[in-house]
Order: structure tokens, then C-alpha cells, then sequence
């Protein structure tokens, strides 16, 4: 049926339920979930639950919450040719404006559908930002995934904004901003950790992360990142999200930088540990953990995947790096654990599954295609779906096996989200559930 729009043990104190998917990359943050019965083949009769139309541009992953899907997305208003050029030629983006897109205001969005029928329920106005920076053409002012506690939306578009929205009445709450310069767009999605919403501003200009009151919005701590050794400030921004880990009785907030990721402690904002990596940046990819270890892509220029004991104190550099590893590592896509073996695509399609203890190379496969969406690791399958609208379904385990290739009609960056036994799909201007077949 086609519906058309109408106008991690999860440690935050959430009302949300279990089946839930309330944040970017589930409820554990690592894009592994519980479910069964998930599809591996889809495209087919009776495989396509149904497929709702997006009012607007954005790469946000879908998130669930009981009967209800939201997604973020902008709406922008258009500069003619020569005001988009004079906006252009006017920043720092002059010598290579043709990757990037201007516009006179953008408008943002949450968008609330139907879990059963796809249906768009309401499509709810957060912020309104006229003169908008520049953004890359393959970005979008929405591209940060909302996180939900069950009672609020909190939405999170960089430096355009943060909003919290009342689910029940869809009335916004409260606004903050902290204005920075990205470049590119945002990148980075919200955490919340019980009464705090926490997330990284790592610009061209400054570098902290900040923690509000997810009641009133005001600042709880506000930490600045450790001295970033660049000489060009592009090379001191990151887009990462934050992850919350728990070891030896420790909560800790990872939030990778450029050069550094950082352990805080999510109550006081305190930094507990530190590691340098060297001259990485624009960091994308959201850690990984299992087991007293957190796994961290260190971003361009080039990737590596480092794996850390989160035990430390101060700088740990050369006393807390367990294993690197250099080989087609993500710049955008964060890595999967499932098993005994962590898993990650790069942004050319090389699928590479390491020994998790050892970093070991286990194998390596090009699937093709262009890949900035997170993989997923959830009933016995890992699902690594491109740029081109086709996932790839694999068997995990010591030996390459494929299961299924399927292909969806539209470009797909946004990482896929559970909804019970379905597999939420973003494309472009399509929200796709897909199910297995009905026997």
C-alpha cells in the first residue's frame, strides 16, 4: 500500500519502550538490535509494507517510538544564479563553490508517520534560519538523527539550532543555538544521558562539547576540546556523534575530535581520558564498544580504525591503544559489532571484517557502490546498504557469505532504523518499510 502525505543497554532514563529504536543507530547506539524475523530479500510482492513520501530534504535517520516513525527534514528557499554566486565568492568556499549549494532561508522539520500505514500525521515547523550558511551539495541541513526520552523530540541541526518538541501537543519547548563554522552542514546527532542532551560544536573557530538540560534547555557544562595542532582551521572540525559507555562502574560520553577523541564524564562534563590520533579530521563515524573497549575512525585525510581501553586517566596515547588498523577504513560510515569480529564498509564499498581482539584482517570484500550509511547488525544478518539505493545482506562469520543484494529507487545516505519485524529505508524524498514476505 503507497501512503502519500497528507499537508545499547540503553542508559538515559528513557520512557521509551523496548522495541523502540529512539536514536541514531538504535537503542544501544551501535546499530545492532534485537529483532527477529527481519527481511534479507526485498523489492518483490508483498515485500514492501508500504512507502510514505518526505515533505523535504534530509539524510536523518528515522527513529521509532511506539506506533509512531519520526525523521527530520529542511526546507529551503531558493537565491537566484547571481546571489548564490556573490554568496559563494564571498567565503571561504570560493575556490571550489561548485560542491557546494546556497540558499535565502531554510526551514526545518519533524515529520511524524503512521508505523502501520506510512501515513503522515503531522509535520511540525522547529527553526527558521534566513541566510543559512553554504552546505555541501551531498549534505543537508538535516542530516543529524532527533533522539527521543518517550515524552520529547529533540532535534539537533548544528549550528542552526537545537529545538525540544512535546510529542503529545507538538509544541516546541524550548530553542538553543550556538553558532560555529562547519563548512559543510551539520553532521553530528545528539545523546541523551537521563536529564542532559549532549553533543559536539567542533567548527573552524571553536571546539567543545555541551551538555543542556533537556528540560529548559539551559547549559549544565559546556568542555572545551584539548589544543588542536592544525594550520588550516578545516583541519579542526569533526561531525562525530557521542556514544555512552559504561565500564567498572564508570559512565563515560566518548565524543571523537579532530586529532583527539575524548571520554567525559556525562555528569559534569569533566574530561576523564584522551587520546591523539595525529592530523585526522572532519571525524564522522560514531564509536563502537564492547567489552572495555571503544573502537574510533579517525577520520580524513587518512582513515584509521584504532581500538582503545576506555580505563584510563589523562592522556592514554601510548598506554591505552590496543590495535590500529589503516586498510579501506570508513570516513563517513561508523563500523558494527557482531560476533567475535567488528565490521565496516568504506566510502569506495570495501566490506572489512576484523578479529575484534586482535584487529586482525578476517576478510575483505568489494561490494561496489558508493557507501555513507551506517551498517546494521540485527538478527543474524549485517545490512550495508549505499549511496545507490542497494543493500547488500551478509551472513556474519569468519568467511565472506552473502545472502541477497536488494535494490530500492532513490539515493540512500541515511542509516537504516528497526520498526519491529521491518527495516526502515530512507531515500531522498521516499521513507521505505520493507518486510519479509508473507508465506
Amino acid at each position: 500500500m503507497r501512503a502519500v502525505s497528507l499537508t545499547f543497554v540503553l542508559l538515559c532514563c528513557t520512557t521509551a519502550a523496548a522495541g523502540d529504536w529512539p536514536q541514531f543507530r538504535g537503542p544501544r547506539g551501535d546499530g545492532t538490535a534485537d529483532a527477529k524475523n527481519l527481511p534479507t530479500t526485498w523489492g518483490g510482492f508483498g515485500t514492501i509494507a508500504w512507502q510514505a513520501e518526505i515533505p523535504g530534504r534530509g539524510w536523518s535517520s528515522p527513529i521509532v517510538l511506539g506506533e509512531r516513525i519520526w525523521l527530520t527534514h529542511a526546507e529551503t528557499t531558493a537565491l537566484t544564479a547571481q546571489q548564490r554566486e556573490k554568496r559563494l565568492s564571498d567565503s571561504v568556499l570560493k575556490d571550489f563553490a561548485e560542491q557546494f549549494q546556497a540558499h535565502a532561508a531554510v526551514t526545518l522539520y519533524a515529520a511524524e508517520f503512521d508505523v502501520k500505514s506510512g501515513e503522515l500525521l503531522r509535520n511540525i515547523e522547529l527553526v527558521t534560519c534566513e541566510q543559512p550558511p553554504p552546505i555541501h551539495a551531498t549534505n543537508t541541513y538535516a542530516s543529524p538523527t532527533p533522539a527521543t526520552d518517550g515524552e520529547r523530540l529533540y532535534c539537533h541541526f548544528g549550528p542552526l539550532g537545537t529545538a525540544a518538541m512535546d510529542l503529545k501537543s507538538g509544541q516546541v519547548v524550548w530553542k538553543e543555538r550556538f553558532v560555529f563554522d562547519d563548512i559543510t552542514g551539520p553532521g553530528s546527532s545528539p545523546l541523551l544521558v537521563r536529564n542532559k542532551l549532549i553533543f559536539p560544536c567542533d567548527g573552524v573557530d571553536q571546539q567543545f562539547v555541551v551538555a543542556l538540560d533537556k528540560r529548559t534547555g539551559q547549559v549544565a557544562w559546556k568542555t572545551p576540546r584539548p589544543k588542536i595542532d592544525a594550520a588550516e582551521g578545516k583541519h579542526r572540525r569533526a561531525f562525530s556523534t557521542p556514544l555512552l559507555v559504561e565500564h567498572a562502574g564508570r559512565e563515560q560520553v566518548v565524543v571523537p575530535a579532530a586529532q583527539w577523541v575524548c571520554s567525559y564524564d556525562p555528569g559534569s562534563g569533566q574530561q576523564l581520558w584522551r587520546v591523539n590520533f595525529g592530523d585526522g579530521h572532519a571525524t564522522i563515524p560514531r564509536p563502537v564498544f564492547r567489552d572495555g573497549i571503544v573502537y574510533v575512525c579517525t577520520g580524513y585525510l587518512k582513515p584509521q580504525l584504532w581500538a582503545i581501553r576506555v580505563d584510563g586517566s589523562g592522556d592514554v596515547t601510548e598506554s591505552h591503544v590496543v590495535w590500529k588498523y589503516d586498510k579501506q577504513v570508513p570516513e563517513i560510515s561508523s563500523p558494527v559489532i557482531a560476533g567475535g569480529e567488528i565490521y565496516f564498509v568504506s566510502a569506495l564499498g570495501v566490506a572489512t571484517c576484523l578479529d575484534l581482539k586482535t584487529g586482525e584482517l578476517v576478510w575483505q570484500h568489494r561490494l561496489g557502490g558508493n557507501y555513507g550509511a551506517s551498517p546494521l547488525a540485527a538478527d543474524g544478518k549485517l545490512y550495508f546498504t549505499s549511496q545507490e539505493g542497494v543493500t547488500t545482506v551478509l551472513k556474519p562469520g569468519r568467511e565472506y557469505h552473502e545472502l541477497a543484494k536488494n535494490q530500492l529507487f532513490g539515493q540512500t545516505l541515511a542509516s537504516l532504523a528497526v520498526c519491529g519485524e521491518s527495516l526502515l529505508i530512507r531515500a531522498d524524498r521516499t521513507l521505505f518499510c520493507v518486510r519479509s514476505a508473507a508465506p
